[in-house]
Formats: structure tokens, sequence, C-alpha cells
């Protein structure tokens, strides 16, 4: 398959998430109808301020198939920006494969009623391409396209097991379309 049509994939990925935006029960229009009026997703993550204690495992060589896992500790830190339309979460993490200290950037969008998550590493300084996403029955879902080994991969954040006290993280890799995932960083954060 062509990187172009790779693409329109995730194109057409990322519509189905904005149609997901879209919906929710609706009420009454004037005629008897149902109106559908859209979500506001625009306070999603304010389950997430605060300071956090993070357990990281990140498999070291994704798409390959390696199961060869680096364990990491250490803490997270999200602070609300724009009333909490907007959202900074440092991580900082150490383990035996060394360190990372990394910075989100989270935005929303209240015209698309969608949020995008930005990732910028201490180690090249460079912020990355969105992730595209919102929540939806406490589970937050999050697309985007990036290139991984010179090659094409879809890349998705799922947000689950969301309480006040501690919630999971999970970023996959697919190199197949988004036929099949493969989890590559999975990090538990507990208050």
């Amino acid at each position: 398959m062509t990187g172009a049509v790779r693409y329109c994939g995730l194109c057409l990925l990322l519509l189905g998430l904005a149609a997901f935006a879209g919906t929710d029960a609706g009420e009454s229009t004037a005629d008897g109808g149902q109106a559908t009026a859209k979500r506001d997703g625009g306070h999603e993550f304010d389950f997430e301020f605060g300071d956090w204690k993070v357990q990281l495992s990140r498999l070291l060589h994704p798409l390959s198939g390696s199961s060869d896992w680096a364990e990491y500790t250490g803490t997270s830190v999200v602070r609300q920006v724009w009333g909490g339309r907007a959202n900074l979460g440092e991580l900082d993490v150490r383990g035996p494969s060394g360190r990372i200290e990394g910075l989100s950037l989270r935005l929303y969008d209240p015209e698309t009623r969608l949020w995008s998550i930005r990732w910028a590493s201490s180690r090249d300084g460079a912020l990355g391409p969105p992730m595209i996403g919102g929540f939806e029955n406490s589970v937050g879902e999050f697309y985007n396209q990036e290139i991984y080994n010179g090659r094409p991969v879809f890349v998705r954040f799922l947000f689950t097991d969301v309480t006040p006290h501690s919630f999971r993280l999970e970023q996959a890799f697919s190199g197949d379309g988004g036929k099949t995932w493969e989890a590559n960083w999975i990090a538990r954060f507990e208050r």
C-alpha cells in the first residue's frame, strides 16, 4: 500500500472521530424531530490535573517482532491552561535504560470539539505532530500518522481505567493501516 493510500485511511479515521465529536443525545426540534446536541469535551482532561507517580514500560524495538521492554518510574505533573481547555504535562521517568523527559501540550478545538496532543522530548526539543481525538464513555482515543524507521505508521493513544486516583495510557503502532496494533508504551499513573 502506498503512503498516500495509508494517509487517506488516516483521513477517514479522523473524519470518523469528527463525527464522534458531534454526536450526543439531543433535544427536540420545533417539529417534534430530534436535534443532535454536540458534546462539549473542553474539560475531558480535568481528571489529570495535578501530580502523579508513573510506572512506564517501553517496547525497545517496535514493529520488529521484539519483546524486549524497558521499565521506568518517575513523576508526571499536569497543569491546566485557559481554564482547562488546554494543559501542559511534564513527564520525568528513569530506569536502567536511561531517563525520559517529555512535555505534552494538549489543546481543545471548540469548533471540531476534538483535542490535539503534541509531544516533545528533551532529547531533541522537537514538537511532534498532533494526535487528534477525544473521550467517550471514559475512554480517550487519539490517532495520527507518523514515520517510524523510514516507514509510515498509524499511532494510537488510549486513555483507560480513569479514576480520580489512577489511569492508564497506552501508545500503539500499526504498520498495516490500522488492521492490527502493537502496544509500545504503557504508562500507569497513580496519585
